[in-house]
Order: C-alpha cells, then sequence, then structure tokens
C-alpha cells in the first residue's frame, strides 16, 4: 500500500488497479470483522440465547445504516465526476452538504430504530424464544444509539478512495477495529457486561471510524476533498440517492432475505438453524467484502473517466474488472471449502450447531464464483452515474432472486433446499448483469 501516490486521472495497468484498491479492499473487510469479533466473544463468553439474539436483530440495525452506503456511495459517483470535469470546488461543496446530511439522518433514523425496535424484534423471533427475542432488544437499543456513527462510517468508506486517501481508510478502519476488539475483550471479559458489552465495543469503533475523517477533512490537508460551504441542491442530492440507490437496496435486500432465512430455518431447525446460519453469514460477508471493497476502489476510477469522456479506460477498466472477478470466484470458492471445519469449530458451541454449519457452508460456498461479477457490475454502473441499471442489478440479484429460490427450493429439499437457494439467486443474477452490460455497450462506449 506505499509508494508512489496514483491519481484518479491516469492510465491503469492491473497491477496499479491493485495497488489502487487493495486499501478499499482491506477496509472492507476490516469493517466486516467487527461482527465477526462481536460473534466470537458473544458465542464463547455469553451463549448461545444472546448469540441467536444478536444475529435475529442484525438485519434490521443493517437496513437503517444503509442509508449512509447510499449517500456514501450515490454522492462519491457525482464527486467523482465533477473532480473529472475539472471543477474541484463545486465537488467539495457537494462532499460537505453529504456528510452533513449522513450525519443528520444518523441521528434521526437511530431514533426510529430505537421506537421501532421492540415490535421489529418480536415479529423477527415469531419462531423463537422468548430469550432469544429480549437479547435481540438488548443488542439493538445499544447498537441503534451510534446509528450516526455507523452511516458515517459506511459513507468514508467512499469519499476517502474518491479523496485518493484509501490507505488513510484503511488505516483508520483497522484502527477502529482493534479497539472494537479491545473493548469486547473489556467489556465482556472483564467488566461481565455481556451483550451490552459486545454492543458498546462495537459502537466504540464505528465512532472512531466515523469521527477521524471528520477531523481529516476538517483540516487542511493534501487529498482532493476537504470541508467547503456545502451547496448541492436539491435536485443534485436527490440525484446522489438514485446513484447510490443499487447500495441502498443491496443491504436492505440483504436484510430481508436473512430475515427469509432466519425464518425458514427456525421452522425447520429451530434457534440452532438461526445460529448456523449467523456463523456462515460471518464468512459470506467476509467475501462480498472482497468483492465490494476492489468494487469501491474501482468505482471513483471509472466516475473519473466517464466524467472526462475517456471512453478507452472505461473499457480498460471493465475487462480488468471482470478478469479479478473470474479469478477471485475461484479463488474464495476453494478457500471457503477448505475453512469450512475450522471455521464451524470457532463459532459452534454444540455438536448439532458444528455439524449443520460444516454442511452449510461446504453447500453455500458454490455462491462465491459468480457473485463478484453483479457487484462489480452494480458499482460500475453506479459510477457511471445510471443508478436505475445499478438498482436493477442489485435488486434482482439480492432481493427479487434470493427470496424466490429461498422460499421455493427448502419447499423441494428442506434443509439443504436453504443452503442452495443463494447459489441458485447469484447464477441467475449473473444473466441479467451480463445482459444490461451488452444492452449499455453502445450509449458508454466502453
Amino acid at each position: 500500500m506505499k509508494g508512489k501516490r496514483i491519481s484518479l486521472s491516469e492510465h491503469f495497468t492491473m497491477k496499479k488497479l491493485l495497488r489502487f484498491t487493495l486499501p478499499s479492499v482491506v477496509m472492507a473487510v476490516f469493517t466486516s470483522v467487527y461482527s465477526i469479533v462481536d460473534g466470537v466473544f458473544v458465542s464463547k463468553a455469553v451463549g448461545d440465547t444472546a448469540f441467536a439474539g444478536l444475529n435475529l436483530i442484525f438485519p434490521f440495525i443493517i437496513i437503517l445504516g444503509a442509508i449512509g452506503m447510499m449517500l456514501g456511495s450515490g454522492g462519491s459517483a457525482l464527486i467523482a465526476k465533477t473532480l473529472g470535469e475539472g471543477d474541484r470546488e463545486r465537488a467539495n461543496g457537494y462532499f460537505s452538504a453529504m456528510v452533513i446530511a449522513i450525519a443528520a439522518l444518523g441521528i434521526a433514523f437511530g431514533g426510529l430504530g430505537i421506537a421501532l425496535l421492540r415490535p421489529v424484534a418480536e415479529l423477527l423471533g415469531t419462531d423463537a424464544t422468548r430469550d432469544t427475542v429480549e437479547a435481540a432488544i438488548l443488542y439493538g437499543f445499544v447498537s441503534l444509539c451510534g446509528m450516526p456513527f455507523l452511516m458515517l462510517q459506511y459513507s468514508f468508506q467512499s469519499f476517502m478512495v474518491t479523496a485518493e486517501k484509501s490507505t488513510l481508510g484503511f488505516l483508520i478502519t483497522v484502527a477502529a477495529g482493534v479497539l472494537n476488539a479491545a473493548f469486547d475483550a473489556l467489556f465482556i471479559l472483564v467488566f461481565d457486561w455481556e451483550l451490552i458489552g459486545a454492543a458498546a465495543a462495537t459502537v466504540a469503533g464505528q465512532a472512531v471510524a466515523g469521527i477521524a475523517p471528520i477531523i481529516y477533512f476538517s483540516c487542511k490537508n493534501n487529498s482532493l476533498l476537504r470541508f467547503r460551504k456545502p451547496r448541492i441542491g436539491v435536485k443534485n442530492f436527490l440525484r446522489a440517492c438514485l446513484n447510490g440507490a443499487s447500495e441502498l437496496l443491496s443491504n436492505i435486500s440483504f436484510a430481508i432475505v436473512s430475515i427469509l432465512y432466519n425464518s425458514q430455518l427456525l421452522r425447520l431447525a429451530g434457534d440452532n438453524g438461526v445460529i448456523a446460519y449467523g456463523i456462515i453469514m460471518y464468512m459470506s460477508t467476509v467475501f462480498f467484502n472482497i468483492y465490494f471493497g476492489f468494487s469501491l476502489g474501482a468505482a471513483p476510477i471509472v466516475g473519473y473517466h466517464y466524467g472526462a469522456q475517456n471512453n478507452g479506460e472505461l473499457k480498460n477498466l471493465r475487462r480488468k474488472g471482470f478478469l479479478l472477478m473470474g479469478v477471485l470466484g475461484v479463488v474464495l470458492t476453494a478457500v471457503a471449502e477448505g475453512l469450512a471445519i475450522p471455521f464451524a469449530r470457532i463459532f459452534a458451541t454444540s455438536d448439532e450447531v458444528y455439524n449443520m454449519t460444516r454442511t452449510g457452508i461446504y453447500i453455500y460456498s458454490g455462491v462465491y464464483v459468480l457473485m463478484g461479477f453483479s457487484v462489480f457490475g452494480s458499482a460500475y454502473f453506479t459510477a457511471l452515474n445510471n443508478g436505475l441499471v445499478s438498482g436493477a442489478i442489485s435488486l434482482s440479484r439480492s432481493l427479487i432472486f434470493q427470496c424466490g429460490t429461498v422460499l421455493l427450493l427448502p419447499m423441494l429439499w428442506g434443509l439443504t433446499g436453504v443452503w442452495v437457494a443463494a447459489t441458485a439467486a447469484e447464477v441467475l443474477a449473473f444473466g441479467v448483469t451480463m445482459l444490461f452490460f451488452f444492452c449499455m455497450r453502445k450509449k458508454y462506449r466502453y
């Protein structure tokens, strides 16, 4: 991650593209480590009921926090395009306005989440035990108090890349992750705060990741972005929302699909099914964030060259992106198969959960073969400021196809059908992504 600073305006060889996007990949992976660290401490030191409650309410938190990711990715696309057009002052005005809006919305949605927390937890835990529902409410309350930090953290993942400061963003994320783990140990093992301690540790890490970039951009710096007088207007704000709609839809869809998976698993395997799915999602989230981190890092480059009308570089980025997604698909699938046994042993607290998790990982890992193409495709069209196509890819991949398969396949194959559903959905989403790239080739000349 060291070396000569790479500018968005350059021609990107494969080596240069990997160097530029690597900090974003590691940053995205470290972000996913927050929930995994909580899971390790909760499953080992607090118990199965608390672990099930954490996984039960987590999708609700993700739905609310996704607003920050939408405004971060959509705002970054607008800012990168404006930088490519040569208007840095206007780009900084957009950036400043987006950060203020994200912080304000974080407060508003955190309060809304707290108001709805109990009825939502009871709805999600219809087939769960009362203790599991109460654990979900406890973890959710503390987590929702940190919603402004979560939204800012999500958005700065994109803004840091656009500012050509992805390495700094990576370092901030690592520091936040280390702090999260340290507070998990302190709050849970020393203070014995149990589930409250896990949630408080996560909020502390998110606070670092959300506040540190604000301090940086408030001071004199050598990045492309700095806080200036906010200026964006309703039209451009709505445009940024539309640009980032795919990321919002993707996260909301993930939450809805998680709810459906939990519902099916509660019906077929009880609380142990929810625990097994939560463990599998820890691995899946890390692997997804590898694809997402690369796409996050590449998107500002695409947006810049789109603004500069450099069609040759758009074609170059598309080709290299597809090649990397294909290679990663094979590698990550093999890694998932190899880690099935040790990963299940880390989290499982009973033989039943261990066996269910191990089998689930073996079957579910087929999802990683094609996942990257749709993730990259959605981010690519977001960077082209085409929120409609980006949203269509994201919505079909993460909601329509996944909901359909997780509702249908368990009727045919029971518990095995739950694990197969995601792979079937990714195959369909790959077809949709390739169709959009083919249909839009003349418009964008990539």
